[in-house]
């Protein structure tokens, strides 16, 4: 085993989690301004498209890391019927979920109950499609809707928070349906979807635009939230949720729906075409 991967078996992951995330809060000007300059340089972040282009004008470091886009920074893709990206990041993996298997990486996958931690709302999605997004440090943190939806409920879900840099989801079986999680589910116009939020080590934080700050607090077992009657409905391109730093987004759709042709590591924007709604099978 690699070193960078056996590291992710013994490092403790709440704990340094729990320490970056007040770090990243710290308001003191030098160490907000250094944390946010080695992020810029090293990752060569595009600060042209920020409502506030001046990184060293944030409050904290994690402000800056969810920062706001300009209006017109990006565009959803006109056809209704669409799948819009759900956040900047690049393509993991994509494509067919198989009797409810869903890929990986080369010699991984994992199933669709294990990840939403609910055998029946997985049974929508055996043989639907799903895409895996990366996001990385110099990526636009906030998370936005694919399609039209109005929330049903949340499943926070327990468990590790080991790193989703490629280097680990080529190496660590299951990843994904091992690090803590929050599962969020819509009913659209054509079936059900979710959009999992995918924790990671040092950067385990989400916060959704209903709820407020999710992540932490870690759950210790699973946490099911039923949203079906507080009538909260978001269109397709609103924010729904953020990453304080940053991780992964999974999107799982129902039979029905056509993933494009899309490319491992392929760069992806926010508001771009994924696939479209096909039709129903008969």
């Amino acid at each position: 085993m690699k070193p960078n991967v056996l590291l992710q078996y013994i490092l403790p992951h709440r704990f340094l989690s729990r320490i970056v995330y007040h770090a990243t809060r710290w308001e003191w000007a030098p160490w907000k301004n250094f944390l946010i300059g080695q992020i810029v340089r090293r990752y060569d972040v595009d600060m042209s498209q920020a409502a506030q282009p001046d990184p060293l004008a944030y409050q904290h470091f994690n402000a800056f890391f969810t920062r706001k886009l300009k209006p017109d920074a990006r565009r959803a893709d006109p056809d209704p019927q669409a799948i819009l990206c759900p956040a900047d990041g690049r393509i993991s993996q994509s494509g067919r979920i198989r009797d409810g298997r869903i890929f990986q990486a080369k010699g991984q996958e994992y199933t669709a109950a294990e990840l939403l931690g609910d055998e029946a709302s997985a049974e929508a999605f055996r043989n639907g499609s799903f895409v895996t997004i990366y996001l990385s440090p110099r990526d636009y943190h906030r998370v936005h809707m694919p399609l039209d939806g109005r929330l049903q409920g949340t499943t926070h879900v327990p468990g590790r928070i080991f790193s989703v840099a490629p280097f680990a989801v080529e190496a660590i079986p299951r990843l994904f349906a091992r690090n803590e999680r929050l599962v969020c589910r819509f009913d659209g116009e054509h079936g059900p979807f979710v959009s999992v939020m995918v924790g990671a080590i040092l950067v385990s934080s989400v916060a959704t635009v209903w709820d407020g700050l999710t992540i932490p607090p870690y759950a210790a077992d699973i946490r099911r939230v039923d949203c079906s009657g507080r009538g909260v409905a978001l269109e397709r391109f609103a924010e729904m949720a953020r990453f304080n730093m940053g991780s992964t987004v999974i999107l799982l759709l129902p039979e029905g729906y056509e993933i494009d042709a899309l490319e491992p590591q392929q760069v992806v924007q926010m508001g771009q075409r994924l696939g479209h709604w096909a039709g129903a099978k008969t």
